[in-house]
């Protein structure tokens, strides 16, 4: 999903906490040692997560690494964990191309002559902090290096430095490719050996519009490779919104290769364990939503059947109607072959500032909208 805070908004927030002192903040080596629990793995289309084979139900809070009151992180894992809510995807990424204001939280700079990487109390120890809490609440993270659009920097944070000027350059840059690899490593070194991380995930909805969808595979193959000689104990996806597919092509956008994207040769790479697609018909100009929404579930389903390897529904959300149109996705996914896991764009709560981000597809923890789209899912996971 594009996200629309920007920093400045994110930098207000920051200034009503202060940063906890970095001592407070345990070492990673501290924080494995005390995790418990197996790594997360496939299992034919399906998923084993603590022992457990069978599908699950997550979400996603793209601005939970970039909070500073650690109680607030505590709060919202805790409240996944007690909804039944197994995996949560957050923005491991946060590229800024100036200096930011003090406090605000930024994991990566381009501001300076040589890109630099914050591993300090308002980096990567925000995300350290992450970590450390789904461990305690037993819950999985899918944690993303890049952004395809520019909220939080994206690939576009790059282009100065790198010499490039379009997301269509920066995959084959081998400038901008080798400081995204060192941005990985970074990030990979902390976790490797922390059974919280579901899953590394190349970016946040991959494009190259109007390139050979080659570019963009190479580019898969070249990273998820990378990443598993970094760290074979966790699985790698592409976080990709699911475009260029063949399998129920009704002609509409979506389906095209206009973005550059395969999804079929995409989730056929080896070093990728698992695919995702995303769902937004109002975005795309797709209708009837509901439908034509649960058509797109059940392809990709039988694409990735076909793989041999599980999809996930990983974004999804609908701007009308939302109980009614997402409920019946939901219910779509968990019956569709190839499925085994879904998680709605976005999880909502209330923390100390107030209640988080409403882009108009929030659910938020404890409504009547979070009551239909969790509670009565996990139920009917249960009962399946």
């Amino acid at each position: 999903m594009k996200t629309f805070v920007t920093l400045a908004a994110l930098a207000a927030v920051a200034s009503a906490f202060s940063l906890p002192a970095v001592s407070s903040v345990p070492s990673r080596a501290a924080s494995s040692r005390a995790a418990s629990g197996a790594y997360a793995t496939t299992s034919g289309t399906q998923f084993t997560i603590d022992g457990q084979t069978g599908y699950f139900a997550g979400t996603n809070t793209y601005w939970t690494g970039f909070l500073t009151n650690n109680d607030d992180i505590d709060t919202v894992l805790q409240h996944l964990s007690s909804s039944g809510l197994k995996v949560l995807r957050v923005w491991g990424f946060n590229d800024v191309t100036s200096t930011p204001s003090s406090g605000t939280v930024y994991f990566q700079s381009f501001a300076g002559s040589e890109p630099t990487i914050n591993t300090g109390a308002n980096g990567l120890q925000r995300l350290d902090y992450v970590v450390k809490s789904a461990e305690a609440h037993g819950i999985k993270l899918i944690i993303n290096y890049v952004n395809n659009w520019t909220d939080y920097g994206g690939m576009a944070a790059y282009f100065s430095w790198a010499g490039i000027s379009t997301n269509a350059q920066w995959y084959t840059s081998s400038k901008a490719q080798g400081q995204y690899q060192k941005y990985i490593e970074a990030v990979v070194s902390r976790y490797s050996d922390s059974p919280a991380i579901f899953a590394w995930e190349l970016a946040n909805e991959p494009r190259c519009s109007g390139c050979d969808t080659s570019v963009i595979t190479e580019w898969v193959s070249t990273t998820a490779k990378y990443i598993k000689s970094l760290d074979s104990n966790h699985m790698v996806t592409i976080g990709d919104e699911g475009f260029g597919l063949s399998e129920g092509d009704d002609g509409s956008y979506p389906y095209s290769f206009a973005e550059g994207v395969d999804f079929a040769a995409n989730c056929a790479v080896a070093d990728v364990d698992f695919c995702t697609y995303h769902l937004y018909p109002d975005s795309w100009a797709v209708s009837p939503v509901q439908s034509w929404g649960s058509s797109w579930i059940t392809a990709h389903g039988k694409a990735c059947a076909a793989a041999g390897k599980p999809c996930v529904a990983e974004e999804f959300g609908s701007l009308s109607d939302q109980c009614t149109v997402e409920s019946a996705w939901e219910a779509t996914a968990l019956a569709a072959a190839g499925t085994g896991g879904d998680m709605f764009w976005q999880y909502g709560d209330t923390l100390s500032t107030g209640q988080t981000s409403d882009d108009g597809f929030t659910a938020y923890y404890g409504s009547d909208l979070f009551t239909c789209l969790v509670t009565n899912h996990i139920r009917a996971i249960d009962a399946a």
